[in-house]
């Protein structure tokens, strides 16, 4: 492989990484907000109002995002794998 298509893979990986990595860090940014807002209001300053909130949601979009995130991933895998066998 050229420096060219290392750099193309290199690329493609990170715009994978960013694809597959968002919707779960966008739900638990939000819920935080969400929380954070709530606790502020009510003054209730309680930790785990915090942690079993955002795990909850971000496991649930995680199951969501399932199948858009593994084809992201298949996709990136094929191409990497052509570029072995192709040589």
């Amino acid at each position: 492989m050229t420096g060219a298509e290392v750099m193309d893979v290199g690329r493609d990986a990170i715009i994978v990484l960013l694809k597959v990595s968002g919707p779960p860090m966008i739900v638990g940014l939000l819920v935080g907000l969400i929380i954070a807002l709530f606790q502020a209001l009510t003054q209730i300053q309680e930790m785990t109002l915090v942690f079993v909130p955002k795990i909850i949601a971000i496991f649930v979009s995680v199951m969501v995002a399932m199948p858009f995130m593994a084809g992201v991933l298949g996709n990136f895998m094929e191409r990497v794998m052509s570029h072995i066998a192709g040589g």
